[in-house]
């Protein structure tokens, strides 16, 4: 017999409440679980050098380590 064939047979004994949980943890397996997601999951897992470049200003302004208006209070 084969996997699904025995997978059907299995199902098909199972009381409802039981069938309603196997099929939100099919749904998850596949979810988690199919090849094209794993790809994607390996692909965007991995860093990528340079990809902040832009996104800081160089030199800094002169008044950068100056305190802040909003916080004047608390220094004085």
């Amino acid at each position: 017999m084969t996997v699904d064939g025995e997978i059907l047979q299995a199902v098909t004994q199972m009381p409802e409440p039981l069938k309603q949980e196997l099929l939100h943890y099919a749904r998850y397996l596949i979810e988690n679980y199919a090849p094209a997601n794993t790809e994607e999951k390996k692909a965007s897992g991995k860093r990528r050098s340079g990809i902040l470049k832009g996104t800081f200003v160089l030199p800094l302004p002169d008044d950068f380590d100056a305190p802040l208006d909003d916080l004047k209070d608390y220094m004085e």
